[in-house]
């Protein structure tokens, strides 16, 4: 698809941070300090090429909203400036997943020696079934 890496295809002025409170425990601090961040990212708005953004918006992520804004709550780290980065880093490893292109499958044939070897090993198989049956004196 493209020669350049997907971290290169995001511009960090198209992507928004608002610094929230974090939740869950954390003593006194919690209540104090906003070290969670809300990063968004309008896809329609953004300078990716237009086939990553169509992919972009087909994938089946909870992230993205149906206006086609993608929304990441980071919260994992105590520090602001770490949270902010974990973010960015989940955007792009989002970005990549969808500029990833899967090639088209060639098919094949089974080979000849393959396709003798198999038949062989079910008559083999057969007579070894086929002996199973009822003894009778003869």
């Amino acid at each position: 698809m493209t020669s350049s890496p997907p971290e290169s295809l995001l511009r960090e002025e198209e992507v928004e941070f608002i610094a929230i409170r974090a939740q869950g425990a954390g003593g006194q601090n919690v209540n104090k300090v906003s070290n969670a961040v809300h990063l968004r990212f309008d896809i329609g708005a953004s300078s990716l090429p237009e086939a990553i953004k169509a992919r972009l918006l087909q994938l089946s992520d909870q992230r993205i909203s149906s206006d086609g804004v993608v929304v990441i709550k980071a919260q994992a780290h105590r520090s602001l400036e770490r949270n902010t980065a974990d973010a960015l880093v989940r955007l792009r490893e989002m970005i990549a997943q969808a500029a990833f292109v899967q090639p088209p499958r060639r098919p094949t044939k089974p080979t000849k020696s393959s396709q003798r070897k198999r038949v062989d090993s079910k008559v083999q198989r057969g007579q070894v079934k086929s002996l199973r049956g009822r003894v009778t004196d003869g």
